[in-house]
């Protein structure tokens, strides 16, 4: 399978390192802000083509997929410029800075057939995997899920610590994982969500900080705290609380509420989400079938985060 990836930034570089250990996928052609620099990413990652233009590299005949890494303002017009152009395509997280522009993206998803997959990492971290088979085997039961999503970016850089072309959203994008996550662990729907932010940064012109709070129909809760303020520890920090137990899981780790490590390397065939997520992907389109977290699956999360972006 050839596939194109665009944004040669932080998240795509993890991308690209992810799908070196996949058989039957080469990325062929890679898209960035400035040429030199892409040509380099590209060198080093054996990539043939290196383009400024998505659009140019929508057009080596030979690809069927694209990965979209790029700033989130673009993801909504690129995922439809991707499958208007006959590609399946996985746009990264989030889908859209707007409820208008993710129903978009579902619509034209519809009208094509085409698979568009939306990188809710969450869903395919080895920590909460673990948790989410225990939950579908009615072998655990939430009570409710305490969060934390903490980083320190008071300037506008990536997690590479290099300067961005774009503003970063506390709630478009970072709460958007812990959205999803909620909804899909407890599988139930969403009745009651409340949302409050600290002032704006006079530079950035986003609020650093923020607070949501959800509860689902049979009264399951989510405690979520977002921060650019919080001078470390750094990360997103899953706290469960269950009927049988606590466990904290943060990122492809999980502990138990005494801080005991759980194994759990027998529950994917890799302990790296975003290799997990792109193997998700990649089978859907040999297996002609919906994936986890397509458009449609994570659509739930984008009117959650319009209703709390309507009370902000």
């Amino acid at each position: 399978m050839k596939v194109v990836l665009a944004g040669a930034g932080a998240f795509g570089t993890k991308h690209l390192e992810g799908i070196e250990k996949i058989d039957g996928v080469s990325v062929i052609g890679l898209v960035g802000r400035r040429l030199g620099p892409t040509r380099e990413v590209a060198g080093k990652y054996g990539i043939e083509h290196a383009f400024t233009d998505l659009s140019e590299a929508l057009k080596l005949p030979e690809v069927e997929a694209v990965i979209l890494c790029t700033p989130t303002q673009l993801h909504a017009q690129q995922a439809i410029q991707c499958m208007d152009a006959g590609k399946h395509v996985q746009v990264e997280i989030p889908l859209a800075d707007s409820w208008a522009d993710a129903k978009a993206v579902r619509d034209k998803q519809e009208d094509t057939g085409l698979i568009c997959m939306v990188g809710h990492t969450r869903r395919f971290n080895p920590s909460h995997q673990f948790l989410h088979n225990k939950i579908q085997a009615g072998e655990l039961n939430i009570q409710q899920m305490d969060v934390q999503t903490y980083f320190f970016r008071r300037k506008n850089i990536n997690a590479k610590g290099e300067p961005r072309s774009w503003t970063d959203h506390l709630l478009w994008h970072h709460a958007a994982h812990t959205v999803d996550l909620f909804q899909y662990q407890t599988g139930q729907k969403v009745v009651k969500v409340n949302g409050m932010q600290g002032p704006q940064h006079a530079e950035l012109g986003i609020a650093m900080d923020m607070s949501i709070q959800m509860r689902t129909e049979n009264g399951v809760l989510l405690t979520l705290s977002l921060s650019f303020n919080n001078d470390g520890p750094l990360g997103t920090f899953f706290r469960y609380i269950c009927d049988e137990g606590t466990f904290i899981a943060s990122y492809d780790d999980l502990v138990d509420g005494k801080q005991n490590p759980i194994d759990l390397s027998q529950v994917a065939v890799s302990m790296n989400g975003i290799e997990l997520q792109d193997r998700e992907f990649f089978a859907a389109i040999s297996e002609g079938r919906e994936p986890n977290s397509s458009v449609g699956k994570v659509l739930e999360c984008y009117r959650t985060l319009h209703q709390i972006e309507q009370q902000l």
